[in-house]
This record gives structure tokens, C-alpha cells and sequence, in this order.
């Protein structure tokens, strides 16, 4: 059905707050059902602008109304720098600007899930076949990939020829070839898959949303702010919400479902009473249920950008031209089907580790302090990225008022491993730049510049250039569900643990960040959740089928 104003008071099976990329998979999934009528919420309003349809504009978007524009509270160990964290604000929340890189993490990543929980069906022998069936991938069905599925998969369309030159050198600088990082391995050297559909963005929405809206079952309110969930004798019954500057209710005869990200999901709970005894009460807010991991556990992906001027050639920055838009208008074709970000690499910061816990992303172009201005001169960045996560931080109240920010601790740095892996990291970055074609291309090294050398200057360095790479997750964290893992959220049906009726389905769940980018297993967790609330079960030998 079309997009309709609310109303108060209404009933529904099932209430979803939040239309990003979780919530846009689940609500599409279980208005399937024609049984089962589900309503879903969304604060900010359309994604149909052209800045999200056009991939290499994904930056324009932030910091825009379709952004929650948030930032992080003063990082002690960044020098008391707040770091700016896009969190889409729209149909297909963050799947609607974010690179598009399509990356499931490694194996290990679920097994370790399914360790933590307590249950197998975490394992990445049980979550392949939930991979497969979202997939509509363009190479082809095999073990790993599937077609069919709402999620298309696709090869860059116009890969810039500096890409090309990375992957050549980093085979150079003697890093395997991998021109799959969601198959048999994850290690090496190649490029990116993309959530892209003939070189346009495909996000959640379009997936999964877009062809449900005419469904009768199925009801999507945008500009509807959920403000708490109402609780009564221990049940989630229905979600209180703000739209047109009034007060709305809507009420759930089965499930709450909460959406809305590793942020908003944590800040909902704890508006509603959910949370941190002491804490709410220090902000004024009566405690429903006393849970003290809500908001605790919260995880990132630190960066930090090696950039360098090169000898000639026109980066990315140049993407945005008369011929570019021709291009892209015309056969959706040439640098503006960029995701920036074109290929990657994985490795490890020591041979010791039995998994890479570094991914380096190569951009032909000058990827600075986040994008806050647009690239001045031709570049090439080496994005170095840190996969296994050791610091931690957190979410907090700081008010009652629903429409106020909430507190980003990041964490940034605060255990040594991390800063140390990621000054290895730089030096592996400046390894790679200096073999093979690549070092044909580059100048002089512009950040942290030539003049930086050794481990204790590299120190001070990435403290200094330090930024997010926006993959948030872990503050309401999923656990064994019982008394013996006080600091679990949910437990691994992602029912919210203490209270019927409520799950949280998002990367918020995490119990650890996965090897690379978090928007197809947030993706996956939605899969996951609409069988679990459908009373389905995937069969782990789907995995193996061709």
C-alpha cells in the first residue's frame, strides 16, 4: 500500500520501528505473510533523491535532513576530538549512503557468534544459506552465493584504472589475489562486490521495501519518531510515537520489534524504562525493567586514511562533470557508478593471528576528516581499517526528551592492541604504495607524510587522523540469554531478555564486530529474525548446494 498518514491507536500483529536495513529486510519478509498485518515506523522521511540513487554521491547525503548527523562525545585518546557518525534517516536508513561494499565477514566471525550465544544456529554453517537466499548475485549461483534473492550483488560497473594498479601492486608486495572475499577465503587482495544494481544504488529499501509497499498487510509511516515502547505486566504492547507534532499509539497484538541501529535501538529502550537502573533514574525516567547491558558493549571500526598526491591522472574528485553525468544518465556507466571505496584488502597485523584483523580500502581520491569538504586536488587514499576490535564504549541518556541526542562514548583506542595493529597497518599501506604500478602513480605521501617515521611518531599520527568507518555495533548485544551473562540484551532469538514480546533486530545484536563491512550481516540478521518469528528454519545443508 502507499506510504499513509498515522493515526492513533491503531492495532497491528507486528510493529517495526526503524526503516533501514534491517528494518526495511524484516518488515518486507513478514508481510510475505498475508496473515499477519505489521506496521512499520520510520523517523525521517524518502529516500527518492538522486544524491542516493547516484552511488559516487553517497557523501553529498550526509550531514543532510536524511542524516541523524550525530557525533561521537570528545575521544581522551584522539586528543579529545568528537567524531562525526552518519546514521541514515530514511527509507533504507545507512543502506541508502553507505559504500555499497558487500561484505559478509569470515567464517570464524559466526562461529564465534554461535560460541558466545550458545547457539549453534549463529554458526556460519547455519547463516550461509540466510546469505544465499538474500543474494541476487550477478556472477552466478555457487556454494557461497545465491540468486533470486531482493539483495542484488554486482561487479563495479567502471572500476578507475588506479584500482586495477592497487590490486597489482599489493599482489606485488606479495598478498594473494582474492577476487571473492565472501568465498572459500578472506584473505588477499582484489575488488570490491556491490550492492548496486546497474549502476544504481540498491539498497534495503529497494530490496525488500519497495516491492511490499502494495501489500494490504503492510503499513509504512515515515516522519514517525518512536519516543517508547509501552510495557505492561512484563509485555511489550505497542510503541508510542511522535508524527505531525502530535502523540500517536500504535499497539501490538504479538511482537515489538525494534530496528533502529546500534544508537536509536539502545536510546528507545532506555526511553522506555529498559535499561540501567541508576542511569535512568539519573536522568529522570522510572525503571520498567532493569538491564544493565543496554547501551554498554558499543563497538567500531577505527580508520585511518594514507593519502598521497599523484604524478598525473584524474582521481574520483574529478567524477562529477559533464561527462560523468552523461555517462551515468546514459548507460549508468563512468566514475559516478564509483563506491569510492573500489577494492579492498584483507591481512593481519601479526602472522601469529589465526584471522586477518586488517581490511584496507583503496579510494581513487582524497577521503579527508570525513568528508566535511569536498576533494581539492587529485589523490589516492589508502583507508587502513581496523576489523578486530578490542575497545570498547558506549550509549547513554542525556535527557528524557526523546528528541535530544544521546551520549557516543566510541572507546576509540582505549586498549593498546588496537592503536598497535593500526600503526602496522600504515606501514603495510606505504609498503604496498611503493611496489608494482601503483608506485608509478603517487607522489609524495600527503598524510601522515613522508617525514613520519617509526612506530612511536606512526603512534602519534593515528591519533591524530583517526575517523570512523561508520559500522557501529554490539550495544544491546546478544548472549546466552541466562542469569550467567548479566550484561546480554537479547538472547540468541534476539528476544530482549526479562520481558515478552520485544526483540531488537539490527547490528545493535552483535555480540562482536565482524572482518569487514556490517551492512549484509545486519541484512541477514533481519533474515534470521523474520524466521524466527515466523517459526522457520533454515536447513544448514542448503549451504552446500550448488
Amino acid at each position: 500500500m502507499a506510504i499513509s498518514a498515522p493515526e492513533g491507536g491503531e492495532r497491528f500483529d507486528v510493529v517495526v520501528v526503524g526503516a533501514g536495513s534491517a528494518g526495511s529486510a524484516l518488515a518486507g519478509r513478514l508481510s510475505e505473510d498475508p496473515s499477519l498485518s505489521v506496521l512499520l515506523l520510520e523517523a525521517g522521511g524518502s529516500d527518492d533523491v538522486l544524491e542516493v540513487q547516484i552511488p559516487a554521491a553517497l557523501y553529498k547525503v550526509w550531514r543532510t535532513r536524511r542524516d541523524w548527523n550525530y557525533t561521537t562525545d570528545p575521544q581522551p585518546a584522539l586528543g579529545g576530538r568528537r567524531l562525526f557518525w552518519p546514521r541514515g534517516k530514511m527509507l533504507g536508513g545507512s543502506s541508502s549512503f553507505n559504500a555499497m561494499i558487500y561484505i559478509r565477514g569470515a567464517a570464524a566471525d559466526y562461529d564465534e557468534w554461535a560460541t558466545l550465544t550458545g547457539d549453534p544456529s549463529w554458526s556460519y554453517e547455519h547463516v550461509l544459506p540466510l546469505f544465499r537466499r538474500m543474494e541476487d548475485n550477478a556472477r552466478g549461483a555457487d556454494r557461497f552465493h545465491g540468486v533470486g534473492g531482493p539483495l542484488r550483488v554486482e561487479d563495479l560497473r567502471s572500476p578507475h584504472r588506479w584500482t586495477r594498479a592497487v590490486v597489482a601492486s599489493a599482489v606485488a608486495a606479495g598478498y594473494p589475489r582474492n577476487d571473492d572475499f565472501n568465498g572459500q577465503r578472506q584473505d588477499g587482495v582484489g575488488q570490491y562486490q556491490v550492492t548496486q544494481k546497474r549502476g544504481r544504488r540498491w539498497s534495503a529499501a529497494d530490496a525488500y521495501l519497495k516491492p511490499a509497499l502494495d501489500r494490504p498487510n503492510l503499513t509504512v509511516r515515515t516522519g514517525a519518531q518512536a519516543t517508547r515502547v509501552l510495557v505492561e505486566g512484563g509485555r511489550a504492547t505497542g510503541v508510542e510515537y511522535l508524527s505531525g507534532g502530535r502523540r500517536h499509539v500504535a499497539h501490538a497484538d504479538r511482537e515489538v520489534v525494534l530496528s533502529g541501529g546500534a544508537i536509536n535501538s539502545p536510546q528507545l529502550l532506555m526511553l522506555s524504562g529498559i535499561g540501567p537502573a541508576d542511569h535512568l533514574r539519573s536522568v529522570g525516567l522510572e525503571v520498567v525493567h532493569d538491564l544493565p547491558g543496554v547501551g554498554s558493549g558499543l563497538q567500531d571500526h577505527p580508520l585511518v586514511p594514507v593519502i598521497w598526491n599523484v604524478r598525473s591522472g584524474k582521481s574520483l574528485f574529478r567524477a562529477e562533470s559533464p561527462s560523468g553525468y552523461l555517462q551515468w544518465f546514459g548507460a549508468r556507466r563512468g566514475p559516478l557508478t564509483s563506491n569510492l571505496a573500489e577494492a579492498g584488502l584483507f591481512t593481519r597485523s601479526d602472522d601469529g593471528l589465526r584471522e586477518p584483523d586488517l581490511q584496507f580500502h583503496f579510494l581513487p581520491v582524497k577521503f579527508w576528516r570525513q568528508a566535511e569538504v569536498d576533494p581539492d586536488v587529485d589523490a589516492f587514499t589508502a583507508a587502513t581499517v581496523l576489523v578486530d576490535v578490542h575497545s570498547r564504549g558506549s550509549v547513554r541518556l542525556r535527557s528524557a526528551d526523546p528528541t535530544w541526542n544521546p551520549a557516543i562514548d566510541a572507546g576509540y583506542l582505549t586498549d593498546d592492541r588496537d592503536l598497535e595493529a593500526l600503526v602496522t597497518g600504515v606501514e603495510k599501506a606505504r609498503e604496498i604504495a611503493s611496489v608494482g604500478p601503483l608506485a608509478a602513480v603517487l607522489a609524495e605521501e600527503w598524510s601522515p607524510g613522508g617525514a613520519v617515521h617509526g612506530r612511536e611518531e606512526l603512534r602519534r599520527s593515528v591519533r591524530e587522523t583517526l575517523e570512523s568507518l561508520y559500522h557501529p555495533v554490539g550495544s544491546c548485544r546478544m548472549g546466552t540469554g541466562d542469569d550467567s551473562d548479566d550484561t546480554a540484551v537479547v538472547d540468541p532469538q534476539l528476544r530482549v531478555r526479562g520481558l515478552d514480546g520485544l526483540r531488537v533486530v539490527d547490528a545493535s545484536v552483535m555480540p562482536t564486530l565482524i572482518r569487514g563491512n556490517t551492512n549484509a550481516p545486519t541484512i541477514m540478521i533481519a533474515e534470521r529474525a523474520a524466521d524466527l518469528i515466523a517459526g522457520r528454519s533454515v536447513d544448514p545443508t542448503l549451504a552446500a548446494a550448488s
